[in-house]
């Protein structure tokens, strides 16, 4: 009788551990890292630094970021985060510029590899060196039209974010710029402030300390609202050119991803923690100091837009002779 009670015991005493074993593989037990595809200092890093910090308060475990830089529209660090398990342990911080990686031969997947969130973006405008003599959007578009390919205009690399908005602002008011790409946007905007360039396309972010200095002369919103910076209104482009809605607006989309193929239990884990980060005043605040968008889309909310966004750079850049790779044979669907 006493054996089989201490067997009995015994029994139990196992099933608790195997059940306090099992409770304990629950996602997240161990710590995340976060693999960010561009340089550190930059958007898509500091984004992922701060929201990495507030989802860090909703779960047992700390996220680690870091940066896995190069390859083609930051195809390095999305191949590393690739090559780890979908356990949801390695994240990778990235942005809508790596939606050309494929057509662009950086490596041979389509964006619905990954499972997104979208923490924001910062809107684009257009504007002129301080002391330029084009004082308003109409003023430059009107001298465009007059002297056709003869303004010339900076934005970041054929198919960047930048260039497209660049692209839709021709296209929405009749201009025709001449395009001159930089490497980024700060060498962008320092090209248009030496005079180098009649105008520079780049975000309200990145923008923001050059329009408070007087080196920049803001002209136009490239989004439908307009916006109030140096104790001025900014206007949108949208009330100047009717129809432009049809090419705009084209929005920065900063967040992270996991592997789609991760588990359930890994998406509904991270996706609480970033509905409460997204939710906090940390981040409201940080957003409005840095004239960031909260966004806060995720799942197949976020993998539609990037879908759209992916769609958009892949036949922009096809049809300017900047890809090595096909977008039909990537599966990647015309706009």
């Amino acid at each position: 009788m006493k054996f089989a009670l201490r067997k009995a015991v015994a029994i139990t005493a196992i099933a608790a551990g195997l059940g306090t074993a099992a409770a304990a593989q629950d996602y997240p037990y161990r710590d995340i890292t976060t693999a960010v595809v561009w340089g550190a200092g930059g958007g898509t890093d500091s984004i992922n630094r701060m929201i990495m910090a507030e989802m860090e308060k909703h779960l047992p475990v700390s996220i680690n970021v870091i940066n896995q830089t190069g390859g083609v529209a930051g195809s390095n660090g999305m191949v590393y985060v690739s090559n780890q398990p979908d356990d949801g342990y390695t994240l990778v911080g990235l942005s809508e510029s790596n939606v050309t990686a494929a057509v662009q031969g950086g490596w041979d997947k389509k964006f619905d590899y990954w499972y997104p969130f979208i923490v924001g973006g910062s809107p684009d405008l257009i504007s002129v060196p301080g002391n330029s003599p084009y004082n308003t959007i109409e003023e430059l578009v009107e001298a465009a039209k007059a002297a056709p390919g003869s303004i010339p205009a900076a934005a970041s690399g054929a198919g960047s974010i930048h260039h497209l908005n660049l692209l839709a602002i021709e296209q929405g008011s009749g201009a025709t710029f001449k395009f001159v790409p930089y490497k980024g946007s700060a060498p962008g905007q320092e090209a248009a402030i030496a005079g180098e360039v009649a105008l520079v396309v780049t975000s309200l972010a990145e923008q923001a300390a050059l329009i408070e200095g007087g080196q920049l002369k803001p002209l136009a919103m490239l989004t439908p609202d307009s916006v109030e910076i140096a104790g001025k209104t900014v206007p949108s482009a949208f009330d100047s050119f009717d129809g432009l809605d049809k090419y705009l607006p084209l929005k920065q989309a900063i967040g992270f991803a996991v592997h789609n193929s991760a588990g359930d239990d890994v998406k509904a884990a991270l996706g609480g923690a970033f509905e409460k980060a997204i939710a906090s005043d940390i981040v409201a605040e940080w957003a409005t100091a840095n004239n960031y968008d909260v966004g806060g889309q995720y799942g197949e909310e976020a993998q539609a837009l990037f879908a759209t966004l992916e769609s958009t750079f892949a036949y922009t850049l096809k049809d300017l002779g900047a890809t090595t790779v096909d977008p039909m044979s990537l599966g990647i669907d015309k706009p």
